[in-house]
């Protein structure tokens, strides 16, 4: 697994209120490092892939440290560049039962928002490069960093490297700034090979509706077959379907559609006891990278991927670190007893 993968996006501090307790109801918050693009890095790097992780930093000790705690996990952070400013943080207040987690931003002018679009050297970044992974957060936070991840994007699609675009919508950071994100997120949608969207998603770029379908699967792949008319580069598409009965209490299944080939779908996982689902969507979207690129087929990519989210919700932090082998068990459908 040679091909080297590059993530580009803001990596993030994740302050979390302990247990299950209300935010700074104790003098005490516990760290972690984390980002959406960050967490698909950390991943792929589990699973034994070259990963890499683009991105701008504060120059100073956190900043320090966030790298510091990639690099740990395997990522290779040659990419990652210091500037003068202030690192993206956020909040996270643990839900129970009827109560949900709580995610508070403090991100708005961090080193990496600010960082001018014509610092990155895309030729350079993407050298050697198999896949550039770009998520819809990030052109979400500025016309900064808007401009930066259409520039990786059609940077890499002149260079022949693969484009992963997980859509992401955060509608908060979009009106932070009055940003287009109809407009931004299509050009972006149109670089990509792999799309991580449901029906939302699709319906934001086309401008279009599918509410008047009532099945949920059948919806999925009208929107699907809708992208793939818009985008001509889009292979594949693919998502999780939740359904949340309490907040520790989950069912989680997933679709994938291919261009000029049948809707493959997922059964429900039930997720019971459920911990951080925090960064679950990219844990998921590091499962199907990984099956794709490693010559899984498209059945298979889904299930590992489907495993991989599932799994998250009983690891704490943002970041999915199980190997492989972990993964195949649940695919596999191994007994739970405890390994010896």
């Amino acid at each position: 697994m040679a091909d080297r993968i590059l993530c580009f996006g803001e990596v993030l501090l994740r302050l979390s209120a302990p247990a299950y307790e209300p935010l700074l109801r104790q003098a005490r918050l516990d760290v972690h490092v984390g980002g959406a693009e960050a967490n698909v890095a950390v991943a792929l790097a589990a699973f034994g892939h070259d990963a890499a992780v683009a991105s701008v930093l504060p120059d100073n000790p956190l900043g320090h440290a966030a790298r510091d705690a990639l690099r740990r996990d395997g990522v290779d952070t040659r990419p990652l560049a210091f500037a003068p400013g202030r690192m993206g943080l956020y909040f996270h207040t643990t839900g129970a039962g009827h109560r949900p987690s709580e995610v508070l931003y403090d991100r708005a002018g961090s080193a990496f928002a600010v960082t001018p679009p014509e610092r990155y050297g895309w030729p350079a970044l993407l050298a050697g490069t198999r896949l550039l992974h770009l998520s819809g957060i990030t052109p979400a936070l500025g016309e900064n960093t808007a401009r930066a991840a259409l520039d990786a994007a059609r940077a890499a699609r002149a260079a022949g490297t693969l484009v992963s675009f997980d859509g992401n919508f955060r509608a908060k950071l979009w009106a932070a700034w009055n940003g287009d994100p109809r407009g931004t997120l299509h050009a972006l949608f149109s670089q990509a090979d792999i799309a991580f969207a449901d029906h939302r998603d699709i319906a934001l770029v086309l401008g279009m509706s599918f509410d008047d379908i009532d099945d949920p699967v059948e919806r999925f792949h009208r929107a699907a077959q809708a992208a793939f008319d818009a985008f001509p580069h889009l292979q594949r598409i693919t998502c999780t379907q939740r359904i949340a009965t309490r907040v520790d209490l989950h069912h989680l299944g997933a679709s994938m559609a291919v261009r000029g080939s049948d809707l493959l779908q997922r059964a429900p996982l039930e997720l019971g006891g459920i911990i951080d689902r925090i960064g679950g969507g990219d844990a998921f979207a590091a499962g199907v990278l990984h099956g794709l690129l490693s010559g899984m087929g498209d059945a298979d990519s889904l299930a590992f991927g489907q495993a991989c989210g599932a799994l998250k919700h009983y690891l704490p932090g943002d970041a999915f670190t199980l190997g492989v082998d972990e993964v195949m068990a649940l695919v596999n459908g191994e007994r739970l007893d405890v390994r010896r």
